[in-house]
């Protein structure tokens, strides 16, 4: 029998960018101010942590912090030049207003990756277990090379006793952190035929690696190097024919997804070129690599919904979407 979950949309947020960054033939003066979206995913299944629930609630990303004081001082100058920025309501705020509380109702929290957009307020999640990408805890603290420079992050966002990091990327990208264990008793809260994680293969792709969650094909983490050490998707069952792929950050712009436009290229400053990809390459691989598993299942049938955090566009058009609504 086929196992489904739902996904709610959270408003956690928006933040302007300035679109010669981001797209190729950019209009140089355009700044668009932007969503940065949370997801809530529920599958229906009794949490660990929770047994008298019937159903684990999972959340995928965290947005931007309602207190940007929070953020560190290099967080806060490049914070400073995406401007204008909303904050309310931010991820918890939006879990509430649909009847949910971050303190206690939230069994897993999942970031796509720990820019300052993505990680939010974790410590409004004090009995969450955070599932992220491998190097995280280390890039918290060591950084990820010149580009990523340790004060861009805050080596306190994430409690290491609650915190399981992912197996390593099968694609070798520069400047990777050092993989983190996951402690003994943090590994207990997982769900019980989940101790240990393996990237395999997605099911109908031939370079995309998954982590099939619950071992039942209905959510998916999609490893998917590029954008920043350890940078995860997903992809959700949420129908007998239908796939919710969350994009996160690979890429900034739906017309880079749909291939009108290209990832952007400009100076680092010491005489070369680089985008907001870490590594533009391997981030171009991930998307061919969506593209084709996409376009796979939709010759057999399926519809795959693609939402990347950062769409405007699908923001403006999905209003009744958003938690406590569904897509």
């Amino acid at each position: 029998m086929s196992v489904y979950v739902t996904v709610s949309a959270l408003d956690a947020g928006h933040l302007t960018l300035p679109e010669r960054l981001f797209v190729t033939d950019a209009d140089p003066e355009r700044n668009t101010t932007v969503p940065s979206l949370s997801f809530l995913i529920q599958h229906p299944s009794p949490p660990p942590g929770r047994p008298s629930a019937t159903q684990t609630n999972i959340v995928f990303d965290l947005g931007i912090k309602r207190d940007l004081t929070g953020y560190t001082p290099a967080q806060q100058a490049h914070i400073a030049q995406r401007q204008p920025i909303i904050t309310s309501p931010d991820c918890a705020d939006s879990l509430r207003r649909g009847g949910l509380d971050p303190a206690h109702d939230i069994d897993l929290t999942l970031l796509s990756h720990i820019h300052w957009d993505h990680i939010g307020t974790p410590s409004d999640f004090p009995a969450s277990t955070f599932l992220v990408g491998s190097g995280t805890l280390s890039m918290l603290h060591h950084g990820a090379g010149p580009l990523y420079p340790a004060e861009l992050f805050n080596p306190s966002e994430l409690p290491p006793s609650r915190t399981i990091e992912l197996p390593p990327s099968l694609t070798s990208i520069p400047h990777t952190p050092s993989h983190t264990p996951t402690p003994l008793d943090t590994k207990a809260k997982l769900p019980p035929f989940r101790s240990t994680w393996e990237w395999t293969p997605l099911p109908g792709s031939t370079t995309l690696n998954a982590i099939d969650i619950f071992a039942d094909a209905s959510l998916y983490l999609i490893d998917s190097p590029g954008h920043l050490p350890g940078h995860i998707n997903l992809v959700a069952r949420t129908a007998e024919k239908k796939y919710v792929y969350l994009g996160g950050d690979c890429c900034h712009d739906a017309r880079i997804w749909t291939g009108d436009k290209g990832i952007a290229l400009y100076s680092d400053g010491k005489g070369g070129l680089r985008s907001v990809h870490v590594d533009t390459e391997a981030a171009r691989g991930t998307l061919e690599g969506m593209r084709a598993w996409v376009e796979g299942r939709e010759r057999e049938g399926w519809e795959v919904e693609m939402v990347l955090a950062h769409d405007a566009g699908w923001r403006e058009g999905n209003g009744g979407r958003f938690w406590p609504g569904c897509l």
